[in-house]
């Protein structure tokens, strides 16, 4: 029997949220110093706009990408266990053959869905983290917002149900899983809903307060917006994403201004010297 909407839709809302919450902070790489750039911001909204008008205009583009994602997903996932992620160590790379082998073998279970998921959602931590590394932040932020406007505009003039429909339904030979996008139950979800996932957690690394606030803001927020799916078929799940971030910036500031207003009044009303005296005395007392 097939998993109902509700924890179909959840368990895909929970990879997500942990696909923010999951990379960490990297040191500073001497050729990623070479490379950082603002023009990096573009590669969000490029990959969905890219992919979505490729598919549509070029026929063997889905195709393509099956196999593109059946390579790089497992390589990509490697990374993020043994490197990219909070709690990531060497051996832990290893961890990428299991969850390979039970997508394959299990690809038409829900098991066999659910690591298919989690590779991908793996992969999407190291791509992330290699973005935040050559982006600087508040171009990255920008990116990821413009990526969520592009995809809201997909979904509501009709250009992305289509090629969509096509990603998912191609699948490579010998039963292998499809990795370019997560099935989960009767709920399936974009790659780049989880790669603007750890795109946040990738750019908030530094502070994990504001990484951890961030997940949890894209569960809630994706909870509610899911809720559209009482009226519709298909939402962009940027969308949560992009809102967290806008949230957990607002919230920054207004700490900020904040404080720096409590500091500004303990100025104005801190102790000040004591004025000289004026009280008048007799002449020729001391």
């Amino acid at each position: 029997m097939a998993l109902p909407f509700i924890p179909s839709d959840a368990g895909l809302l929970a990879l997500q949220a942990a696909c923010v919450a999951a990379p960490r902070a990297i040191p500073r790489l001497r050729v990623a110093e070479r490379l950082r750039g603002p023009a990096w911001a573009l590669v969000p909204i490029g990959s969905i706009i890219v992919v979505v008008f490729a598919i549509r205009f070029v026929s063997d583009t889905a195709t393509g990408l099956t196999y593109l994602a059946l390579v790089a997903v497992p390589l990509l996932a490697a990374v993020a266990l043994g490197w990219a992620a909070r709690g990531s160590r060497p051996v832990a790379a290893l961890g990428a053959v299991p969850l390979f082998i039970i997508a394959w073998i299990g690809h038409t279970s829900l098991v066999g869905g659910a690591a298919a998921s989690v590779l991908s959602g793996l992969s999407c931590v190291t791509l992330g983290v290699l973005l935040a590394a050559v982006t600087p932040p508040r171009w990255l932020k920008l990116g990821i917002v413009a990526m969520a406007a592009a995809d809201s505009w997909l979904v509501i003039s009709d250009l992305l149900q289509a090629p969509n429909s096509t990603l998912v339904a191609a699948a490579p030979l010998g039963h292998l899983p499809q990795l370019q996008s997560e099935i989960f139950g009767t709920v399936s979800m974009g790659y780049g809903d989880l790669f603007v996932a750890a795109l946040l957690g990738a750019v908030l690394a530094a502070n994990p307060r504001r990484q951890w606030s961030a997940a949890l803001l894209t569960l809630g927020i994706a909870a509610l917006f899911d809720l559209l799916f009482l009226v519709v078929n298909e939402l962009p799940a940027t969308v949560p994403v992009a809102l967290a971030l806008i949230v957990v910036e607002a919230g920054s500031r207004i700490r900020l201004w904040a404080s720096a207003h409590s500091a500004s009044g303990l100025r104005e009303t801190g102790p000040r010297a004591p004025a000289a005296s004026t009280a008048r005395h007799p002449a020729g007392s001391i």
